[in-house]
């Protein structure tokens, strides 16, 4: 089983959530998408944990700048696709779309969204319905397509739409409101957003983040996630 915690790096710039995660069977824990190491490492320490493993999703700087000073403080090893190889300094281990990464007994199906970036890849847990989506999926919208087309970007919605509704996703932005008046408008203020939004606020308000949401609700809320083919997509 998975615990999960998190930092909230950049804070007023970027806002990325860099995750960390643990195991609890094993407590074998890694850092997912490290944006900034000095906050992780103060997390670690208020949590007493060393992480073993730094897991990318892709190799933007702001989801990568933390890799190289929490690898040498924890001994930490690299993980990235192996489309990143010579683009993730310090990567160690490489995984590819289809094959799986154990952290102790939790394990992480691989995923390739190419479209944000080329070799871009989420982090499934299926047993602990756990999604890790970096910069292709967030909260009522999705990531910039940097290096990929609009239909690799569809191609890779439809694998996230594609997983069950109670699977939870951890974004790696908090973007929930500067996406939120689109979102309304194409929902056309139905009960559906208005619960999503009303529940966001909440979750910020108390819990200071908005993540998780399930894939369920998304799918009924997230505009990019309702688009039913590729011209519907890319006339959003």
């Amino acid at each position: 089983m998975l615990k999960i915690d998190y930092t909230l790096c950049r804070a007023g710039s970027m806002n990325n959530y860099s995750y960390i995660i643990t195991d609890t069977e094993t407590n074998i824990s890694a850092v997912i998408d490290p944006s900034e190491a000095q906050p992780i490492m103060e997390k670690c320490n208020k949590l007493g944990i060393k992480p073993q493993y730094i897991l990318n999703t892709h190799h933007h700087f702001d989801h990568t700048d933390g890799n190289i000073e929490l690898a040498k403080k924890y001994n930490a090893k690299i993980v990235c696709n192996k489309a990143d190889k010579h683009r993730i300094e310090g990567a160690e281990i490489f995984i590819e779309d289809g094959q799986t990464f154990s952290l102790g007994d939790s394990v992480a199906r691989i995923i390739d969204v190419s479209a944000h970036t080329q070799g871009h890849i989420l982090y499934y847990f299926e047993k602990d319905k756990t999604l890790f989506t970096g910069d292709t999926l967030f909260n009522l919208c999705i990531g910039g397509i940097f290096e990929g087309t609009p239909k690799q970007m569809f191609e890779a919605l439809l694998k996230i739409k594609s997983l069950p509704d109670d699977v939870l996703f951890y974004p790696g932005h908090e973007y929930t409101f500067s996406a939120a008046n689109f979102a309304y408008r194409h929902n056309q203020g139905n009960e559906n957003i208005i619960k999503y939004l009303n529940k966001a606020k909440s979750n910020l308000e108390t819990l200071h983040h908005v993540f998780p949401v399930s894939l369920g609700e998304e799918k009924l809320c997230n505009p990019y996630l309702q688009a039913n083919s590729l011209e519907e997509f890319i006339n959003l």
